[in-house]
């Protein structure tokens, strides 16, 4: 019972009461980030955009999440 405890607090509900780890939501963001960064550049490689993204997080003190996305995406677009 004590882990089911753990466990069930490191997950939130969504309105429709599905269980949902706070790491998907991270990645349901980054995937959106890559896609739109696809798009405006698509001369660059998905390899080559995530690198880029990385390249912003290291110049941001190792964190994106303090950043709107949109600032991501214009400081990644200025790597790229």
């Amino acid at each position: 019972e004590n882990s089911l405890q753990k466990t069930s607090t490191s997950f939130s509900v969504n309105p429709s009461g599905i269980f949902v780890s706070p790491y998907a939501l991270n990645l349901s963001s980054f995937t959106k980030l890559i896609k739109r960064l696809q798009e405006r550049h698509p001369e660059c490689s998905r390899d080559e955009i995530v690198a880029a993204v990385q390249e912003v997080r290291k110049n941001n003190n190792g964190v994106l999440n303090r950043l709107a996305i949109s600032s991501i995406e214009e400081e990644t677009s200025a790597i790229l």
